[in-house]
């Protein structure tokens, strides 16, 4: 596939997930702006919109003010046509979301964590939780698409879905997303937190009009996710963008992933809370790794000169994180993203506005926008969500995956964002 400057050709599995998405990421748009965005004939467009009219996706809002032809007649997505449930599950607590196809939130709570449940406990403890907060929101079960979830990366997905985040390591052998779509009895997908929260950035319109663009997500630890022309990169394995793992310092102290001097080990959340801990900033038995570090950010703002000087030597790391991701990437802009950004974020924004600035290797070329996201704290829940929404409303297609010896007979197309990903809800119609 040959890329042209500017950006990706369409990566979209089928006419109705062009016109949809141009849709949402307009937010109001006409058929004639369909037809000029996205080169289908105006046939094609008045056929698809009508099937999506019919279905209750997208309604005819007003007509534009005429400048002397027929007035033009605005679309826009029908939010609650259709909704989907997010969970970020972490040891030091889950948070649940419930989005509209907007990708904005109706309903939220947060839970505590996992802790030393095991496996088969916790996803019947979610079950509940999740019929629990879609019962407060007042959404129909034949509306819901489906869940995401999400956890600290990284995520394996090998056909089992197994799973090997850090702070939940005894799960490493459990099938995690079988075990739900059974017990939920919906569609299920999932991810690591930091690339569902870059994709929640690209659905709620966080970031419009990017070509590439990155998200840095600080929650326990510290990733990153990328998206690309709409279509979240995932690499390999599912585990691209760590920008935690990037080594900063040779000789700087062992990281759990096995790397010596990564920018996790040096100013990742738990670090600095170590820190804060070991200088007496912080008093009491331990909390979660991300409700102290959020009390390091609270003395910091009240004027606390030694929290704020070790975020600051924090953010110094996670600013050249940002850059390395953006100048291997070219990405435009960089969300900073996640619970802890949520708590600090102000701290840490200009560091990495500034040396984005300064030092960004297409400095010259163009700049790199840097913002916090509008859903920081629930960011991971709400791209978990997302994922959802994009897999069964805009499926993309991902590309040509080549055969390599020993292991495919024939070429195959990529066709659904997720490995193995279930077909659309047969409920929602």
């Amino acid at each position: 596939m040959t890329v042209p400057r500017g950006g990706p050709v369409s990566t979209h599995a089928n006419s109705r997930s062009v016109i949809l998405d141009a849709v949402r990421a307009a937010g109001t748009i006409s058929r004639v702006e369909i037809v000029r965005q996205t080169g289908l004939t105006g046939a094609t467009v008045s056929t698809v919109v009508r099937r999506l009219i019919d279905e209750g996706i997208v309604a005819e809002i007003g007509t534009a003010e005429s400048t002397g032809g027929k007035p033009r007649t605005i679309l826009r997505l029908e939010p609650s046509a259709r909704y989907a449930v997010g969970v970020h599950l972490d040891h030091g607590g889950v948070t649940y979301v419930v989005t509209d196809l907007a990708g904005e939130i109706v309903a939220r709570t947060r839970r505590p964590g996992i802790g030393d449940a095991g496996p088969q406990d916790v996803v019947t403890r979610i079950t509940g939780e999740i019929g629990a907060l879609v019962a407060v929101a007042g959404v129909a079960r034949s509306r819901l698409l489906g869940v995401g979830v999400c956890l600290p990366g990284p995520v394996f997905q090998t056909p089992a879905d197994a799973v090997v985040p850090p702070t939940i390591a005894q799960w490493s052998d459990f099938p995690l997303r079988d075990a739900l779509e059974r017990s939920v009895g919906l569609p299920t997908l999932m991810d690591n937190d930091a690339t569902a929260g870059a994709l929640g950035e690209h659905w709620a319109r966080g970031v419009p009009g990017s070509v590439c663009f990155g998200a840095v997500y600080m929650g326990t630890g510290i990733g990153g996710g990328l998206i690309v022309g709409g279509v979240p990169y995932w690499g390999a394995s599912g585990n691209t963008m760590e920008i935690g793992h990037v080594c900063v310092d040779l000789d700087g102290p062992p990281c759990w992933c096995g790397n010596r001097g990564c920018v996790e080990a040096l100013a990742g959340p738990a670090t600095v809370v170590a820190a804060a801990r070991a200088a007496g900033l912080l008093d009491g038995p331990a909390r979660s790794v991300v409700a102290d570090f959020a009390a390091v950010a609270r003395a910091a703002s009240q004027g606390d000169d030694a929290a704020l000087a070790l975020l600051q030597d924090s953010a110094r790391y996670v600013a050249v994180a940002a850059h390395t991701m953006a100048t291997v990437m070219d990405a435009d802009h960089v969300v900073l993203t996640g619970p802890s950004f949520g708590a600090a974020g102000a701290i840490y924004l200009p560091v990495v506005r500034e040396e984005l600035e300064k030092r960004y290797f297409a400095r010259g070329t163009h700049p790199v926008g840097v913002t916090i996201s509008q859903h920081a704290y629930e960011a991971a829940a709400v791209g978990a969500a997302a994922m959802v929404l994009q897999t069964e409303l805009v499926p993309r297609q991902l590309g040509i995956v080549l055969p390599a010896a020993g292991r495919l007979d024939t070429a195959t197309t990529a066709v659904r964002p997720l490995q193995d990903a279930p077909g659309p809800a047969s409920a929602a119609g």
